[in-house]
Formats: structure tokens, C-alpha cells, sequence
């Protein structure tokens, strides 16, 4: 839609009648306006708490007659503002979480469910999503429209991989169910599609038998390369159910390398010789242990609870996340650390994730990934000491540095990122899949109504 009859549009139509509740206050917009980012605020003009699919798809239909634009929000975990809608009318979807009743393979849940309460009901059947992402106070409806990567990415793919459908509302207003087997253009451009298309209402996850039991190693390295040798060796094997890398700094700023490795079992536990045989890390360094599958899964509670109590938590959170080729990932990295002082750029509680991918097994066509079968995760979790905006700005302009010099090699980025990206920008990251974004926009969002923060289309964005 031209911007100036976008602006033409009537604004005094009343507001459509509703099962939920539209919100005008200042003190829900203003909440509606910060993510977990901290680093851009996109105030709405109003705030649906919807009560029902049909408000979703009623509030679509009157923002687009209105000129305005529409975004569902699920926690706010974006860190770039992306889940915004400045000016136009955001969606709270967390008021969306019912959890039906899990049967044989599969369980019905509202988007704005999160990933913590989809285990509460299925983990006393003995069941559990294939992948899970390391947090799991995130929604189902915001992970599987960026993908959602976990350790288990490499046997089953990204969480929008296991999807089995989904009911959507488009930008045209109106609500289809699609699936692999229905409306698949519909599918596929949602799945991964940074929600440029439709917003999800409901999903139904596939789930697999969970394990009872987790046997997981810490292994500690000397160096990247020996690091990398056994991530390689790890990955390509089926020994382990998750392999997960991180480089750490320890306060006189020397950096330490570590696999964090985890083996899944029910009954009796598995053979450590075998699970670790021909691995090159230090034995002496190494930190075994068995713990319940439901507390390998809340892993991160410790650091949540540390940031929080120190207050880093509600700081800005200029964090990047990519992926690079195995082929160009010792080069790159060790670039990157001759370029990184862990004090500033990480702080003390922060590090950089480097973990194996195969990518065989992603199947959303819009998720990017490098052209080799094994990728890394390469990503800078960094927790500034400060609420300092302008420390933080400078981390961001430093993520810009590190995603070009990772696309320059090849490597993509994971669009949940604080990295300000331009529509020529997206049309690079998607390259030959930016057709099919392109064609879904114009089939179910023609004029442009749904997620602007992203800044994937021209001349649409209202931030």
C-alpha cells in the first residue's frame, strides 16, 4: 500500500465489537512499547487483550480499514523492538494460553501458551515437544515464527519443524487453518516467516516419549580447535541428544572452551566409555552428572535468578544471534576473539554461545542457514553491568560489525537479534526464499497491515 493512502485511510471508525478487551491507557501502551531488549520502545496506539480468535481477526480487519498496522506480542522477548507496532495496535496474546488435552502424538495450545506451561501438561503423560528452546518462559506462537532452535535442533529440526498446524488470522482478516497437507503456501510462510503474513492463534505440537533421566558432561578445552574437533566429532555421532558449546572469560579476561553435552535415558543409564570414547577434552576437567529430564530443562533457572537478583536482568540486552559454516567457523570465531574484550562486550556474566547444527533436519523453508551440513550457532550473549543506553548502542553497532563479517563468510543470521536491518538487508538474508515471503505477503497481507518492526517490506514500517 502506498504510505500516503495508508494515511488517507479513516481513523474515527468505532472499534469492532470484541469477546476481549481493546486497551487505549497510557500504562498499557507504554508496557505494550518495551520488549526484553530494552533498546527500542514502539508505543501503540491500543492494546487488544483478545478473548477469542475472532478478536484477532476483527482487529486486523479494523486496523487495515484504519491505515494502522498489527502485531502479536507473546512475552516480549524480542530485543529490537520487532514485536512492535508504533502507533498501530498490538496483540497481548499471553491472554491466549489455553493447553487442550495432549492425544497420542499431539497437543492443542493457544500461541500466547508458553513452552513451560505446554510441558506442565505433557510431561505426566510421559511427553514432551522433540525440541525445546534452552528458556522456556517464551510463547509458542512467537518461537515458531523466527524457528526456535535447541539442543535437539540437529535430530529433529527447529520447533516450527514440528508443527503439525496451525490457525491463523492474515492481514486480509480472515482466519484459515493450515497445515503441510492444507493451505501449505500459507504454512510455509508462516513457519519461520517473522510474522509478516498471519498471526498465529493456535498450534498443534507434535511430541515425542520424554526421557526420565539425563546423563550430561561438561567437557573443558584448552582451545577453539580442540573445542571444534570434538563438536564435530560429537554432532556427526549418536551418542549424544544434545551438544551445546559456549567460550567463556574468567575475570582476569582469559577465555575457557566447553561442550556442554547430554545424553537422554529411561531405565538404565548409558555406558560413559562409550559416550565419551575418542573425545580430546581435558578428563581431568570433566563434570558429570545425572539429573531428571525436567531439571536438565531448567538449566538456565540459576542465572535467571542471579541477573535478577543483582537487577541485570532488566537491563538492555544487545544480544546477536547466527549461524556460520563449518568451513569458515575456526577462521571466523578466532577473528572475533582477537577482536572481543570479554569485560565490555560480554560482561561477567555473559558468553558466547558456539554450538554444532546439522542442517539436514530443518525443513521451515524461510529459516536461513548456511549451504553445509553442519553449521555452529554462533552467538554473543552479552549481560552489560549497566542500564547505560549508550554502552549498550555501541554493543549493537558492534553486532552489526560481527553480522556482516559472518554473512561475508557465508553465514546468516537468526532474526532474533538486536541488529537493525534495512529491507535490502532481508532480501540479502533470505535470498532465493525471499520470493516466497514476497508472494505470501502479497496473497494474505497485501496491504501491509501485520508486523512492521521488522522492516522487511518498503516504504511500510511505522517505527
Amino acid at each position: 500500500m502506498d504510505p500516503h493512502l495508508r494515511n488517507a485511510r479513516t481513523t474515527d471508525l468505532p472499534p469492532p465489537a470484541l469477546d476481549g478487551e481493546l486497551r487505549f491507557d497510557q500504562a498499557t501502551r507504554e508496557q505494550a512499547a518495551d520488549d526484553f531488549g530494552h533498546l527500542v520502545h514502539t508505543e501503540p496506539e491500543s492494546v487488544l487483550l483478545p478473548g477469542s480468535t475472532d478478536d484477532v481477526a476483527a482487529t486486523i480487519r479494523w486496523a487495515a480499514k484504519r491505515g494502522r498496522t498489527f502485531a502479536a506480542q507473546g512475552q516480549r522477548h524480542s530485543v529490537w523492538g520487532r514485536s512492535g507496532a508504533r502507533n498501530g495496535i498490538v496483540a497481548a496474546m499471553s491472554t491466549r494460553h489455553s493447553v487442550g488435552r495432549a492425544v497420542s502424538d499431539r497437543i492443542v495450545v493457544g500461541a500466547g501458551t508458553t513452552w513451560r506451561e505446554v510441558l506442565a501438561a505433557t510431561l505426566p503423560r510421559g511427553q514432551t515437544p522433540p525440541v525445546l528452546t534452552d528458556y522456556l518462559d517464551l510463547s509458542v506462537g512467537g518461537t515458531l515464527v523466527v524457528g526456535g532452535v535447541g539442543g535437539t535442533t540437529s535430530r529433529y529440526g527447529v520447533q516450527s519443524d514440528n508443527v503439525i498446524s496451525m490457525d491463523v488470522v492474515t492481514g486480509t482478516g480472515q482466519t484459515i487453518t493450515c497445515s503441510a497437507q492444507s493451505h501449505s503456501d500459507l504454512f510455509d510462510a508462516v513457519r519461520a516467516g517473522l510474522g509478516q503474513v498471519g498471526v498465529i492463534t493456535e498450534a498443534t505440537l507434535e511430541l515425542v516419549a520424554a526421557p526420565e533421566q539425563v546423563r550430561r558432561f561438561v567437557l573443558v578445552y584448552p582451545n577453539l580447535a580442540g573445542m571444534l574437533k570434538d563438536a564435530r566429532l560429537l554432532s556427526a555421532g549418536a551418542g549424544f541428544d544434545a551438544v551445546q558449546g559456549a567460550i567463556l572469560a574468567a575475570p582476569t579476561g582469559e577465555l575457557s572452551f566447553q561442550l556442554d553435552v547430554a545424553k537422554f535415558f529411561t531405565g538404565s543409564p548409558p555406558d560413559d566409555d562409550v559416550l565419551l570414547a575418542g573425545l580430546s577434552d581435558d578428563p581431568a576437567g570433566r563434570m558429570p552428572g545425572t539429573i531428571a529430564y525436567v531439571d536438565y530443562l531448567e538449566r538456565l533457572a540459576g542465572l535467571e535468578a542471579a541477573l535478577r537478583g543483582n537487577g541485570q536482568w532488566f537491563h538492555p540486552h544487545p544480544w546477536i544471534t547466527t549461524f556460520i559454516g563449518d568451513s569458515h567457523v575456526e577462521s571466523l570465531v578466532d577473528d572475533e576473539l582477537g577482536r572481543l574484550d570479554p569485560a565490555t562486550d560480554l560482561g561477567k556474566f555473559g558468553q558466547i554461545v558456539l554450538s554444532p547444527i546439522r542442517t539436514g533436519a530443518i525443513t521451515s523453508p524461510l529459516l536461513r542457514t548456511p549451504s553445509e551440513g553442519l553449521c555452529f550457532a554462533f552467538n554473543f550473549v552479552r549481560v552489560p553491568t549497566t542500564a547505560d543506553l549508550g554502552d549498550a548502542n555501541r554493543l549493537v553497532d558492534s553486532n552489526r560489525a560481527v553480522y556482516d563479517r559472518v554473512r561475508n563468510a557465508g553465514g546468516a543470521l537468526y532474526p532474533v537479534s538486536a541488529v537493525p536491518m534495512s529491507p535490502e538487508d532481508w532480501r540479502r538474508h533470505f535470498g532465493s526464499a525471499f520470493h516466497r515471503l514476497d508472494e505470501a505477503k502479497r496473497g494474505f497481507d497485501p496491504d501491509h497491515v501485520l508486523t512492521p518492526g521488522y522492516d522487511v517490506f518498503e516504504g511500510v514500517s511505522r517505527r
